[in-house]
């Protein structure tokens, strides 16, 4: 009876320390996955920082060619502007950019914001930044406002391109 009950209880300590090591395992696999997660937040967030900045970059050189590398060709794509609302496909963009904003200034700054916010799933990211504007006009008037800038992304091969962007104004305050 004695070496029954010893049987048992030894059973039940090896059931107790099998699901301490299954416990254990899963803790280890949920710290792994929570670690894994935030170094991907980190280098996407940093991935994402240095392309807004080429892109602010690329439209301050006052020609919508710079931006190009940017954005996804597709013809049915959708990107929202200040005016007009809104312009379909990439040649429709450039060409209609070009001629309301580009070709009628002289000196033209975009800069992002220190509050960019990106969010990813898989192969489709978005970013949120506050950007501000500076134009400089041919005939001498400069213009600074501040814009809300929302990006849609989506990894095609090793690059990130974008497939739509919100660029809008504050409506002004009374």
């Amino acid at each position: 009876m004695i070496a029954s009950m010893g049987r048992a209880v030894h059973s039940q300590a090896e059931r107790w320390r099998w699901l301490l090591y299954v416990v254990l395992a899963i803790v280890g696999a949920l710290l792994t996955f929570v670690g894994a997660r935030a170094q991907q937040k980190a280098t996407d967030d940093a991935t994402f920082r240095k392309l807004i900045d080429s892109f602010c970059m690329a439209w301050s050189t006052g020609t919508a060619e710079a931006p190009g590398k940017f954005y996804a060709k597709d013809s049915g794509l959708v990107f929202y502007d200040v005016a007009p609302f809104a312009y379909h496909g990439w040649k429709e963009f450039h060409d209609g950019v070009q001629k309301e904003f580009l070709d009628n200034a002289s000196e033209i700054k975009l800069t992002a914001g220190k509050d960019l916010r990106v969010t990813r799933r898989g192969m489709i990211a978005w970013t949120v930044v506050p950007m501000h504007l500076m134009e400089k006009s041919k005939n001498g008037k400069t213009t600074e406002m501040d814009l809300r800038y929302t990006g849609i992304w989506e990894k095609r091969g090793p690059s990130w391109v974008l497939v739509h962007d919100h660029l809008s104004a504050p409506a002004a305050e009374n």
